[in-house]
């Protein structure tokens, strides 16, 4: 029998350049509107951010949009247009190792933005109640507030997953039929599809990028909920309480036993359904005293017997770090400067776990901060004069002064016990603009309380 000869099949769309603005999708001509590109780009020049490949930065944006724009929505159109490949930067992590981001072109941010700002408000309808991570009106806040009632409950084990390299494995194939169960518009879908597949470059070297979604660009985070919103419908339909935030998924269950039986199914349906991969030497059956979630950590209250959240030992540790290699005497960066740097890290952190009890730990914190900030003044007094000067104007008698002054550099022993804490009091720090750590959390916290309180779930954190 003779073989028949090859026919391409007939496209249902028009390709390349024959494609025009009359046959563009109304979703697409919804993401390259005027008003949706504008809001886009005010976003990606707020959010700031490195150059990508092409080192045009963000404050260079403005002027290449305006060169290049026209010529880039005809290929968009047309479906030629080809995203950058994105820079690949290694961030070491504090538990050892690195985390692979990948930095888009300003340009390709852009239009990831313009693509998210239409499609989020379109996929809200199909996510979970019980997902929280990139989601507008949501936060992680939220996330610890739901998992305290499943304790307070009665459901006091937890089966902590973890998605190894979650943005390095999700696999493209699988991930695009889910975006096509929501989306279905072949103009979006091939945008989204280019974005994913554009590539990577590290040392002047391509690597195509055949898995993976790019953990720094502007789309990542919704195409990750959109194929772990299946996980989400999994454990529903089995009747499981669960928070997740982005990958970080926990399960509360009331039996070791229960908790054993989920973890061995569910962990095997990810690898089969999701085609991802369970980091099984972390993921883990704990009690929630036992447990790290998304920075917090929790305690049960032994007078009420209710569970309650608390800053994480390591995320206490890592805050302190951080202020301590911010008060390094030998820095040397005008007082002001430095407290401005301080102030960003103690409101930016405060924010974050104003909703644990940590009271005794923010006193700590703020005096043995407030020492290091003296020990740094006593230094750039440098000469017994200009101490001498200095402590006169701050209320101290001449004499006094006089004495202190000339007792050398031993820092620590001088700020702690000599006059130099009473003249650099924590009211002249304030006066300079440092914000006290106990303040500020107090202030912070009871605004929490009040909030969760009109919401009806006070109970879970005084």
């Amino acid at each position: 029998m003779k073989p028949r000869p090859y026919k391409p099949k007939k496209k249902s769309y028009e390709s390349g350049k024959e494609r025009s603005a009359q046959s563009m999708s109304e979703l697409l001509n919804r993401i390259l509107s005027r008003e949706n590109m504008n809001q886009a780009y005010q976003k990606v020049k707020a959010n700031k951010g490195a150059a990508g490949i092409d080192e045009v930065t963000v404050e260079e944006l403005n002027k290449y949009i305006k060169a290049n724009w026209v010529s880039i929505k005809e290929q968009i159109v047309s479906r030629t247009y080809r995203p950058q490949p994105v820079k690949r930067v290694r961030i070491p992590k504090a538990s050892g190792g690195t985390r692979d981001l990948g930095i888009p072109t300003v340009m390709d941010r852009v239009i990831q933005q313009a693509m998210v700002q239409i499609l989020s408000p379109m996929c809200e309808k199909y996510f979970s109640e019980y997902s929280y991570g990139f989601r507008p009106n949501r936060s992680c806040e939220m996330a610890i507030l739901k998992l305290l009632e499943y304790f307070n409950d009665g459901y006091a084990w937890v089966v902590d997953i973890d998605l190894e390299k979650f943005f390095d494995n999700v696999p493209q194939d699988k991930l695009m039929s889910y975006v096509h169960n929501i989306v279905n518009d072949g103009d979006t879908e091939s945008l989204i599809r280019k974005h994913l597949k554009a590539g990577i470059m590290e040392n002047g070297k391509y690597e195509k990028s055949d898995k993976g979604t790019a953990q720094g660009g502007n789309l990542s985070p919704l195409l990750s909920n959109i194929l772990l919103n299946e996980l989400d419908k999994e454990l529903e339909k089995r009747g499981l309480h669960f928070t997740r935030y982005a990958d970080d998924c926990v399960i509360a269950l009331r039996s070791e036993a229960s908790a054993k039986r989920v973890m061995r199914t569910i962990t095997a349906w990810i690898e089969r359904k999701l085609g991802l991969k369970v980091n099984m030497t972390k993921t883990k059956i704990t009690k929630p005293s036992n447990l790290k979630y998304l920075g917090f950590g929790f305690y049960c209250d032994f007078k009420t017997g209710i569970w309650k959240p608390k800053a994480h030992e390591e995320s206490v540790k890592k805050f302190k770090r951080t202020l301590k290699r911010l008060t390094i005497r030998k820095n040397s960066i005008k007082l002001e400067e430095r407290i401005r740097k301080l102030n960003q890290v103690i409101r930016g952190w405060i924010n974050y776990f104003a909703i644990s009890n940590m009271k005794v730990q923010m006193g700590r914190i703020d005096a043995h901060l407030r020492t290091r900030i003296r020990a740094i003044i006593w230094k750039q007094w440098k000469v017994p004069k200009k101490r001498q000067w200095g402590l006169q104007k701050l209320g101290i008698g001449k004499d006094l002064a006089r004495q202190t002054s000339y007792m050398g550099d031993r820092y620590q022993w001088i700020v702690t016990k000599t006059c130099v804490s009473r003249a650099i009091s924590k009211e002249k720090l304030t006066q300079k603009g440092l914000v006290s750590c106990l303040d500020y959390y107090l202030k912070q916290h009871t605004l929490k309380l009040e909030r969760t309180a009109v919401c009806g779930t006070a109970c879970t954190v005084v």
